[in-house]
């Protein structure tokens, strides 16, 4: 399953010349990812009650062209790979059609506890 969401740039995301701080596409990872989440069904708040957690371990971002105030963005995120209790979420930025940073997250699916179990049937329906 794939999300794509849009967001408009804000002054507050970027530097004096008006470019996207290279730090906020891990910013704009988590908010498509938790959307992601939201139109799979089983929001982040709703995995915790069920006693599961999400931690990044790694993170990537490889930035192509730069964004810049006020864009309109469209996010994508998809989870691509399921290992044991690790989980791979690809995400990428893009501006009219035009990819300006792709990406990814790998979470480690951890009980209360803190240990590292397997993802959740809710969570598994999402890989295709």
């Amino acid at each position: 399953m794939k999300v794509e969401i849009e967001y408009r740039v804000p002054y507050a995301d970027t530097d004096q010349m008006g470019v996207v701080y290279y730090a906020n596409y891990f910013t704009y990872f988590e908010r498509v990812r938790n959307e992601l989440l939201r139109e799979g069904g089983y929001l982040y708040i709703d995995m915790e009650k069920d006693g599961y957690f999400l931690p990044v371990f790694e993170a990537s971002c490889r930035y192509k062209r730069p964004a810049k105030y006020d864009d309109l963005l469209t996010l994508t995120a998809e989870i691509v790979e399921i290992k044991g209790p690790k989980i791979k979420i690809v995400c990428e930025v893009f501006r009219a059609g035009t990819r300006l940073v792709t990406g990814f997250t790998w979470h480690a699916c951890m009980n209360k506890e803190g240990k590292p179990v397997r993802p959740p049937k809710k969570l598994l329906g999402f890989i295709e």
